[in-house]
This record gives structure tokens, sequence and C-alpha cells, in this order.
């Protein structure tokens, strides 16, 4: 198939393959309502009674659809639209013991190794790490996408990230997909990845991220210092490595904070001292060399690059402190396979290192 055929090419990003997709089935009169499909993903009809994720998580999670007695067809057909959740269905707490046998998920594109791609606002990937967090799915849970067979296409394995949802089966018109899938799924929600902003419009995450603190787990938000000293407390070594950080302090062997929590004035660089910036949220399957390609692009290359990519990060070296800022600036809003990387200086320079300058 000519489309399929497109998207296995070098290069290709998610949002190339998304905008094939959807011109291909516009042009071709492929999708059910709602129309123009784009930005949208494909519908198709189900039958089948579904638990479904509330609209954009505004209200909830879950929601169980109840068709009052003696619906027509037309009000079964409003019953699968979000005015439908809204009027026909109860919510399904997060303390409910409800067990999921099987994901239904809606995909822009897929591959027949599993590789999926949604419409590109992350509410699948989201909701499915909210239903490992409340226990709701456990690692053999089957999860199933139905797509119209231009949608199963070559997607290249280093454009998923820790966060995207993989599927193990997929059903099209005239297939079913065993895909065998290796690629892990979402082991619960990545905190370092959620905003404040995202914290604020989506009420149910801010009740499991309570849950999880309670829990003690790590729930530090992706624009919130992680493990900030106290006052005069020296910073100790971590034993154990995040996905990301938003400072340098685990790479210092010891620091000291000033009374506004900041360095101290004397772990100021001299003039001549080569200055660290922090580049973190770097997405999984991120090779060293294309972040070296963009730090090119963007005029910002250092003299030392290390690269820490399991954890999600690099620092870059520079000669001086007004070169480093002048990368800062020159790096915000620097984007690697669609997600946007946290640049900013590093709060120690750093002295010892397991990892390899690149």
């Amino acid at each position: 198939m000519e489309v399929a055929q497109q998207m296995g090419s070098p290069g290709v990003s998610k949002w190339d393959i998304r905008h094939k997709i959807w011109d291909y089935m516009e042009a071709n009169n492929l999708a059910d309502f709602p129309r123009p499909v784009h930005h949208r993903i494909p519908n198709f009809k189900a039958r089948k009674a579904l638990l479904v994720p509330t609209p954009r998580l505004r209200t909830g999670l879950f929601n169980r659809i109840i068709p009052p007695p003696g619906a027509t067809k037309e009000m079964l057909r409003k019953c699968a639209t979000s005015q439908g959740v809204r009027d026909y269905s109860v919510p399904v707490g997060l303390d409910a013991k409800v067990h999921v046998d099987l994901v239904v998920v809606g995909s822009v594109a897929v591959s027949e190794k599993g590789c999926r791609i949604g419409k590109g606002e992350g509410f699948a990937d989201l909701e499915y790490a909210m239903m490992v967090s409340m226990g709701a799915v456990r690692e053999d849970t089957v999860v199933v996408t139905a797509v119209h067979d231009c949608q199963v296409v070559d997607i290249p394995e280093d454009l998923l990230g820790d966060h995207d949802l993989t599927v193990d089966y997929i059903l099209t018109p005239t297939r079913i997909i065993k895909t065998g899938c290796r690629h892990p799924k979402p082991q619960g929600i990545l905190w370092h990845k959620i905003s404040h902003e995202m914290l604020g419009k989506i009420p149910v995450l801010k009740n499991l991220r309570h849950r999880e603190k309670q829990e003690g787990k790590d729930v530090a938000l992706k624009d919130e210092q992680r493990d900030v000293p106290a006052a005069g407390k020296p910073v100790r070594v971590a034993k154990k490595s995040r996905p990301e950080s938003s400072s340098f302090q685990d790479q210092a062997s010891l620091s000291q904070a000033s009374p506004e929590g900041g360095a101290s004035p004397d772990s100021s660089p001299l003039p001549d001292t080569p200055v660290s910036v922090y580049v973190g949220s770097i997405p999984q399957g991120t090779r060293v060399g294309e972040l070296k390609v963009a730090l090119r692009q963007c005029q910002a290359t250092p003299a030392r690059l290390i690269w820490q990519g399991a954890q999600h990060r690099a620092f870059l070296n520079y000669d001086d402190k007004a070169t480093a800022d002048a990368a800062v600036v020159a790096l915000q809003g620097l984007s690697l396979h669609g997600s946007p990387l946290r640049v900013e200086l590093a709060r120690n320079q750093l002295s010892k290192t397991g990892s390899r300058p690149r």
C-alpha cells in the first residue's frame, strides 16, 4: 500500500505520519462521524458495551454508560458521543474495584509491531498510566486498537518514548494482527512529565498524585525542583538515578545551599571556569547525535557534552558563564521527537561523573 510504504523512511516524525493518514482517509472518505478527521482519532462502529474515559479527563477517569430503558437507535448513537457520556453515564471512582480485561484504544496510525501514534495530545497514554496507578490494569491486560487498513504503516521504533502506549492486537476490516510487541507499556504515571498546568486541568490526576505521595513515591512534577536541601545542609549523591532531574545537584559529590535555597556564594564559577548547562526530559530512544545536530542548528555547540541518555538528560560544558547563558536562551523551546526539552544552568559544576564525554 502506497501510504504504508511512505512511513518507514528515515527522518519521519510522528506528525508526518499523522497528517499522511488523515489526508488519505479524508481523500478516500474512509472514516465515520465526526468529520473532518484531522486532529481526531478516526471513528469506527464497535457495537460493544464499553467503560469509557471521561472526555479529556475533566471530571474523572471512568464512566459507565447506562442507556435509558427502551432506548432508540438514535439515542444509542448519542450515548457513544461526549454528550452521551454526560447525559447517560455514572462515574466510576478511583477506589472502585475495577478490573479491566481489555483496553480498546484509538489510533491515528499503528505498525504491525505494535507501535501506536495517537492524535498528539497524550490522553490515551495518560489514561492507561492512570489505570495502572489505580490497579485497574495489569501487565498482562490486552490492548487492542481498531483501525482502517490504510492506518497500518511502518513506524520507526525510535519514535516511541517511555510514556507511549503500545498495542497487542490490531483489528482492521480485513485482518486481525497479533503484534507480539515487546516495547514495555507505561508502568504508571510519569510525574516528571506532568506539569502544574496539566494537573490543574485534570482533577483526578491531583487525587492520584496525593495517593502516590502518601505511599512514599516520587511525585515531583516537570516544572518543580526535586529534593531541594534545607539551608546549610549538604546535598548527598543520589544512589539511584531518576529518569530526569530539574537540577544538577545529584551530579555533585558535595555542595552547600544558601539561605535563599540556591548555590552558596563560594560555589559560583570563576570567570575562566567552564559552566554547565542541564538538558532534561530527553525522550527515550534519542541518540546523542540527534542532540548534537539540534545544538548545532541552534548555534549552541558546547565545548564538551556529557551524555546520560539512560537518565534522559545531558550536560553541556561552555567556556564561560556568558556563553552558557546565551546557550540557555538559544535552546529555549527546543524539542526532540516532539517532546520539549528542559534547559537551564546547572546548579553546580561538574566534578566527577561516570559518564563519558561525547
